[in-house]
């Protein structure tokens, strides 16, 4: 007895979307007209290794949107122009645009050593390939003009950032050691990560830990053998990045209510005239020049840091327990300077003046 022949399954199609910008097929689109090809949905998909249905979002751009004079041939199973259309119309853009292609451009740097770094460049050297020949050169002559420079940006594991992202999109768990902030020994942690920020140049993973039942944050740069399981999870709709940090300095999350108050010199005020530090930022200038900032805050761990950056140009106004925080780390710092002080003359075997001595006691 004959065995029935098998039929081979159709090998899967793949479909390069990415790989085929809008513009290049519809500049494609475009070419079978100019020659008279009369071309369809089903054969430019079929070209363009795309589906058809994202041809005919093509196809209705080109006629809705660019007002090219497209119409179908019935009898030709094909589309053709009713007029002759000697130029594929492009984009035209103002200058504030082309400025702001630019500082969009420059900001993707920011963004190297993640996943994202690539994906960013490619799509944005696929929207300025739509710009007209002249507008394309003035942005690289902006180019020479403008740059962004990130202060001190982490560096991140390229693969670790990949997995992290995958565990975002396709909300399954990860795990990973995690060292805490002066800890000496690592940590195993389980966790379900929900959001994944860029705060001061350095990168945040806001995850609910397994162990511990509760949303921690995590620093990207202090984690190591990360590892994506299997294992999935439902994300909270409830959760929010904004609303969890709303009361934060920058990440920093705690349960108190704190008004802080601080008074700057006029040095200090025209460099934070015009910025914006948090979202309940009010700012009272001053008659001599200064101005006041005042903030509501659930912790003191962060801005704690950010007023010592200031110097002298900055006084903690209240709430007390922060200026006695400060004036702590200032009475120690003095002590840690004048004893660095007084083993640099020993060192260089100079006599200590009479009246550095009970000043030392006294600190």
């Amino acid at each position: 007895m004959k065995k029935p022949k098998t039929t081979a399954p159709a090998p899967e199609r793949k479909f390069n979307i990415v790989d085929r910008p809008p513009w290049e097929r519809m500049m494609r689109f475009h070419e079978h007209l100019q020659k008279n090809d009369y071309p369809n949905c089903p054969k430019m998909a079929a070209e363009l290794g795309v589906r058809v249905r994202t041809i005919m979002r093509d196809l209705d751009f080109m006629k809705d949107r660019l007002k090219l004079p497209i119409k179908y041939d019935e009898l030709r199973y094909g589309f053709y122009y009713t007029k002759t259309v000697d130029h594929f119309p492009h984009v035209g853009v103002t200058e504030s645009e082309l400025f702001a292609l630019l500082v969009a451009s420059k900001a993707i740097t920011q963004y190297q050593g993640t996943a994202w770094h690539r994906p960013l460049e490619n799509a944005f050297r696929k929207l300025t390939g739509q710009l007209e020949q002249d507008t394309r050169f003035t942005m690289g002559s902006l180019d020479r003009v403008l740059s962004f420079r990130p202060f001190a940006p982490g560096d991140t594991d390229l693969a670790a950032f990949q997995r992290i992202h995958a565990g975002l999109q396709k909300a399954r768990v990860l795990e990973f050691d995690y060292k805490n902030l002066g800890a000496r020994q690592v940590q195993r942690r389980r966790v379900q990560p929900y959001h994944l920020a860029c705060i001061d140049n350095h990168w945040y993973l806001f995850a609910f830990d397994e162990v511990r039942q509760a949303l921690r944050t995590f620093v990207l740069t202090r984690m190591s053998r990360l590892a994506l399981t299997r294992k999935h999870f439902k994300r909270p709709k409830h959760f929010n990045a904004d609303e969890y940090l709303r009361g934060s300095f920058q990440v920093y999350k705690g349960h108190a209510d704190y008004e802080v108050v601080v008074e700057f010199d006029a040095w200090a005020t025209d460099l934070l005239r015009g910025r914006k530090w948090h979202s309940s930022q009010e700012t009272t200038e001053l008659p001599q020049g200064g101005c006041r900032l005042r903030l509501r805050l659930n912790n003191l761990e962060e801005i704690e840091g950010w007023i010592l950056s200031w110097g002298r140009h900055a006084t903690v106004i209240r709430p007390l327990e922060l200026a006695e925080r400060l004036r702590g780390i200032a009475e120690d710092l003095a002590t840690r300077y004048v004893r660095t002080r007084a083993a640099a003359r020993d060192a260089a075997h100079v006599p200590a003046e009479p009246e550095e001595q009970p000043q030392l006691l006294k600190v």
